[in-house]
């Protein structure tokens, strides 16, 4: 895939959450299906992951070839009463989200197509490209969109 239509499908998936975030009411926050995350959660774990993504991509881009990209327990964090996740504002955590997928945004298009080769080893699951990285973190806002929307009874 060419880097434009990658920008571009990466800034697609930032919308696509920042819209079912923003068509939830109050109540809608902390709904949740059946063994799932409620939307506050899903959202601090988005500002979560994102935060891990950006230092994954610029390790990936900056450092030498098989740089270790670390890997971390997200349950533990969404269970962690000290994070909150279940109860503290959702609005620092949406402009987490934003601000570092924006952030990324820049250094995607600054990438070329060889760039998508580059490779380090993930703690969990061994070895990780900037092509996984980009697969990964154009799906995750989505996948969790639709998580969403199951957990408001809107899928």
């Amino acid at each position: 895939m060419e880097i434009e239509n990658i920008c571009k499908e990466y800034e697609s998936s930032t919308k696509v959450f920042l819209d079912v975030v923003n068509s939830l009411s109050t109540v809608d926050l902390d709904k949740r299906a059946e063994d799932g995350w409620s939307a506050r959660q899903v959202i601090h774990h988005l500002a979560d992951s994102e935060a891990q993504s950006y230092a994954r991509l610029r390790r990936l881009l900056a450092e030498p070839e098989g740089t270790t990209i670390q890997g971390y327990d997200e349950g533990a964090w969404a269970e962690s009463p000290l994070l909150g996740y279940n109860e503290l504002p959702i609005e620092n955590s949406l402009a987490v989200f934003a601000s570092v997928r924006a952030a990324s945004l820049d250094i995607l298009r600054r990438m070329s197509s060889s760039d998508l080769n580059r490779k380090g080893v993930h703690t969990e699951s061994g070895e990780y490209s900037v092509n996984k990285w980009v697969t990964t973190y154009t799906n995750h806002p989505r996948e969790h969109s639709e998580q969403i929307a199951a957990a408001i009874g809107r899928k």
